[in-house]
């Protein structure tokens, strides 16, 4: 992806630098954020307010390094491009008005108003201040760990947190939330991996803007974004952690699913190819 030298977003809120290389570890906030991810493989989505991309663990710690300074800026130049994307689409597809979000870059803790985010918490999107909260450490553990390495792969993983934003400012995320609030687990996992899946789409549509706007997507770019939805895939992590595949569990989406919805996203470029909600089959 070519990013280096292009202009980043006014939008981050940069907390790595906070007193002691950690901010607002303090409190509990509404409520607590526990994403355990691939060593135990729990996922407590259906408690929280936060969307995330992964139920997935990654390493952190409080030194900023050079790669840190340099994921920064990535994270800047992906998320401004995320921002001149969902304008367009917002004005020539919807007729309205696009409201950025803020993203929150931080190095081992923070606080949010939907709880806490630790290093094991990894992405997520939190609501209650339309905010999206990363740590870039959880690249590393992307390429380490999960085999989904490459720029664009992060890339992939800004654009779906931005996509759950822009569920929000549509109405999407309340309502399904709201609706989880009055089923049982197994719906409301269901109604998670639609919400899930359309973020991937919406992943697919800010994709396919990008290579025709900016000219930044090079050779195996898509290659990149689509081997890190595979590798995210719920069947993917169950299978890795050695657990059994259990489909009423899912709350993202299985390997195929992920996929697939980005490529229809990348593939149409309409806004009304990624309603999730409106198919039978996912």
């Amino acid at each position: 992806m070519k990013w280096r030298g292009r202009r980043g977003s006014r939008n981050i809120e940069d907390r790595r630098r906070a007193p002691g290389g950690k901010a607002g570890v303090s409190g509990l906030g509404l409520i607590v954020v526990v994403v355990l991810g691939l060593v135990f493989g729990v996922d407590v989505s259906s408690l929280l307010g936060p969307q995330g991309l992964g139920n997935i663990q990654s390493s952190g710690s409080t030194e900023i390094t050079q790669q840190d300074e340099e994921m920064g800026q990535f994270v800047s130049v992906a998320l401004a491009d995320t921002e001149v994307v969902w304008e367009e689409i917002f004005e020539t597809q919807l007729g309205r008005r696009y409201n950025p979000a803020v993203l929150v870059l931080f190095k081992g803790s923070t606080q949010s108003p939907c709880g806490g985010a630790s290093a094991a918490t990894g992405p997520f999107y939190c609501p209650a201040d339309k905010k999206a909260y990363l740590d870039t450490d959880f690249f590393v553990t992307m390429d380490r760990q999960m085999g989904a390495g490459g720029d664009f792969a992060a890339a992939y993983v800004v654009a779906h947190e931005v996509a759950h934003h822009v569920q929000n400012e549509l109405g999407i995320l309340p309502q399904a939330h709201r609706l989880r609030q009055q089923v049982g687990e197994a719906e409301s996992n269901a109604i998670s991996v639609r919400l899930e899946l359309q973020a991937d789409c919406y992943s697919g549509l800010w994709a396919r803007a990008a290579q025709q706007k900016f000219g930044s997507i090079e050779r195996g770019d898509i290659q990149e974004a689509m081997n890190a939805a595979k590798q995210i895939g719920d069947d993917m992590i169950a299978r890795k952690a050695g657990r059994a595949v259990r489909p009423h569990t899912f709350t993202h989406g299985t390997s195929e699913q992920r996929q697939r919805w980005f490529a229809r996203g990348f593939e149409t470029g309409d806004i009304r190819a990624c309603d999730t909600f409106g198919t039978e089959r996912l």
